[in-house]
């Protein structure tokens, strides 16, 4: 069964730490491009961050960048998402997905409608 499921969200204080985890089972990873996205109550999913399938290269929204790393062990299975700097408004759950890996050299890699497998989500709040 192909599976990716998150963890390592919770509560953190405004400027504060955290590191998502995704990981698969039932494939592996080495072929396709996989994308964090996020999604607050009323709002779009949004992608926030999105790497190779080699691990080489990244992408990240504008609103992340300078403060998230997104990060992947192909051998383990897992990519990871630290997130510094936080702020109230990256409170969402936070998904990732997996999709073909030229997904990673479009112009859309955010678009969610991109990816074929996704994760159950992780709840991360900012707040003080």
């Amino acid at each position: 069964q192909l599976q990716l499921v998150e963890s390592g969200g919770g509560l953190v204080q405004p400027g504060g730490s955290l590191r998502l985890s995704c990981a698969a089972s039932g494939f592996t990873l080495d072929l396709n491009t996989i994308t964090w996205f996020r999604q607050a109550p009323g709002k779009e999913r949004e992608g926030v961050s999105c790497i190779s399938n080699s691990g080489g290269s990244t992408k990240y929204a504008d609103s992340v960048k300078g403060r998230f790393t997104i990060s992947r062990d192909n051998a383990k299975k897992t990519v990871y998402l630290q997130m510094n700097s936080l702020k109230p408004e990256d409170t969402a759950v936070y998904y990732c997905a997996a999709g073909p890996g030229f997904i990673y050299y479009t112009v859309t890699w955010y678009n969610a409608a991109k990816y074929n497998y996704w994760g159950q989500g992780t709840q991360v709040t900012v707040s003080s």
